[in-house]
């Protein structure tokens, strides 16, 4: 079935006459399989039609909406992305110290956690000739982790890097409180060469290039379900609304899904924005 595109954004898409600006395709929480599927449908038309050099995608819902594995993982890498960002469900399944531990899997949990956990919150990757920085941090807003401030983790992590020529500063936010989210925008404007939101699955339309040039977006939305409340089986939500009964979560697996994120376009010689579009795709995931 022929990927129908969401309602046209007015941000412009990537030029790729300019040979020496970089495209960064950035996908919001995949969940479970019905995501995985339908972005490895996706990915042929996205990559055409964006020309990505980096693809980063977050993944803390990958394995059946909470969680990731190695298997899951493993699918979604045959399709060319280069980083997986997480956040606060990281930790759900027991394969995540195993995996956060191998450097070999470029998998991210926020860099906020307390000093000693497992894993990495950044990651340098090497595109062509330069070099491009993905960091990957939590908020502390209505979410139940004691994360470490996310405000000054950056500044840390900008401190340790701000002397090198990098291409990129790029950061998932993995946050719930949109007020958190704008305000962190602003606390890294100039510096970020973009801000993803992540968590909420519901994608926002404030996406814009910030004075300073950090290009940024509230929540890039969801890969998964859209027939569904923020990926879980509608019914299911609908009757734990009404009875406060603690139903478990079902993800459905076939049916339409939808297909969010963003394409960042960077300059690497400032390493500022120079457009964010947001996307959206909805097709239909069969047995």
């Amino acid at each position: 079935m022929p990927i129908k595109k969401g309602a046209k954004t007015q941000y412009p898409k990537p030029d790729r006459n300019d040979k020496n600006d970089l495209t960064v395709l950035a996908f919001g929480d995949i969940v479970g399989r019905v995501g995985r599927r339908a972005l490895a449908q996706a990915m042929p038309e996205l990559t055409k039609e964006y020309q990505p050099d980096l693809i980063v995608a977050n993944v803390e819902n990958l394995a059946h909406g909470i969680g990731v594995t190695r298997k899951t993982l493993e699918e979604i890498t045959a399709l060319g992305i280069r980083c997986f960002t997480s956040g606060n469900h990281i930790w759900k399944k027991d394969e995540a110290t195993q995996l956060l531990e191998d450097k070999s899997i470029p998998l991210l949990r926020p860099a906020n956690y307390p000093p000693g956990l497992p894993g990495r919150g950044e990651l340098v990757l090497t595109i062509g000739a330069k070099r491009l920085v993905v960091v990957n941090l939590q908020g502390r807003v209505f979410m139940k982790d004691d994360v470490d401030d996310p405000f000054r983790a950056f500044d840390a992590l900008w401190a340790k890097y701000e002397n090198e020529s990098l291409a990129g500063f790029i950061v998932d936010f993995h946050a719930e409180a949109t007020s958190e989210k704008v305000a962190f925008g602003w606390h890294v404007d100039g510096r970020a060469t973009a801000v993803l939101g992540t968590h909420t699955h519901v994608p926002t339309a404030d996406a814009w290039i910030m004075p300073k040039g950090t290009a940024y977006i509230s929540d890039l939305g969801m890969v998964g379900p859209r027939h569904s409340v923020i990926g879980v089986d509608k019914d299911i939500i609908v009757r734990r609304f009404m009875t406060q009964l603690p139903l478990k979560h079902e993800i459905p697996e076939t049916g339409e899904a939808i297909v969010n994120g963003a394409v960042v376009t960077l300059d690497p010689s400032t390493g500022r924005a120079i457009s964010i579009d947001p996307i959206s795709r909805i097709l239909t995931v069969e047995e």
